[in-house]
């Protein structure tokens, strides 16, 4: 008998149906924790997504290792997402911060060692981002001495007008949930093939995550449609590909994806159970400097 576990802001309660590799890691979520100062309008906010809820995801799929990403609601300030790294544990959690070009080195050294490891330019929907393209050059040479890298929710078109851009940064690159392809012809966007080139650099790495946001099968048909584009980026680079459950889903303001099904939905993007243990366990670690 399967142990069920609840947990707020995931449907269902069942644990995955494929097992989870010791030291596997959930590369992208978010902590909202209304202790901490709010940046963004109200409709922003996610309850029941603090650190002690999360917890209750790592028992259901088993995860150990933790990317915790700074959620717009907190803006650039960053003290709910060093709180979360403390509380998950600092040995098995890493985060993602949001800064801008007015950031002070000292500032940069106090979340490195608070467990920062990259820097995140959420500009899918520029009206609401914290950040512009124009600050992520500059940004990037500055992060690119700690050792960090820039991690880009981008759109499909954003991916192609900036594709100079992308090839001059000198630090590594993180790209959101499959590089949000359009589908079900994510592979005829130009995007595609400006990825690759970026895959070809040795620097760049994709999310495997984020199934609902572009999927036009969905849940009922089991995501179907993103297995193309996934197996796609698996194949050029299994050795930057890293895995993240996208909780608590703030995109999805209705029904919550089941995270179960989104875990064992990696078996047909990853079939190879030694690439996929690479997946979630090898690559994160040399990506979020785990020891």
């Amino acid at each position: 008998m399967r142990l069920e576990i609840a947990c707020p802001n995931s449907s269902g309660t069942q644990r995955p149906t494929s097992n989870t590799p010791a030291g596997a890691c959930d590369a992208h979520m978010h902590v909202y924790d209304r202790r901490f100062a709010l940046h963004a309008p109200p409709d922003a906010m996610v309850d029941n997504a603090t650190a002690d809820d999360y917890r209750l995801l790592q028992r259901r799929i088993g995860t150990q290792r933790t990317v915790v990403v700074q959620p717009r609601i907190h803006g650039t300030d960053n003290s709910v997402t060093l709180a979360a790294i403390r509380a998950l544990g600092a040995s098995r959690t890493r985060g993602v911060a949001v800064v801008r070009p007015e950031v002070s080195d000292d500032e940069l050294a106090r979340l490195h060692a608070g467990g920062i490891r990259g820097i995140r330019f959420t500009l899918y929907t520029p009206t609401h981002a914290t950040t512009d393209f124009s600050m992520v050059e500059p940004l990037a040479h500055r992060v690119h001495a700690l050792g960090w890298h820039v991690q880009l929710h981008w759109s499909a078109d954003q991916i192609a007008e900036h594709a100079a851009l992308l090839e001059r940064l000198p630090c590594t690159i993180v790209l959101d949930h499959l590089a949000r392809l359009a589908l079900p012809d994510a592979q005829a966007h130009p995007a595609f093939a400006v990825v690759r080139r970026l895959l070809d650099n040795g620097r760049t790495w994709i999310k495997l995550s984020g199934a609902y946001l572009d999927s036009k099968l969905g849940a009922e048909g089991g995501y179907a449609d993103t297995t193309a584009v996934a197996q796609a980026w698996v194949r050029h680079a299994p050795e930057r590909m890293v895995w993240g459950s996208d909780w608590p889903h703030p995109t999805e303001r209705g029904a919550k994806p089941d995270d179960a099904q989104l875990f064992d939905l990696l078996h047909q993007w990853v079939p190879d159970e030694a690439v996929r243990r690479r997946v979630l366990v090898d690559n994160p670690a040399r990506l979020y400097d785990f020891s």
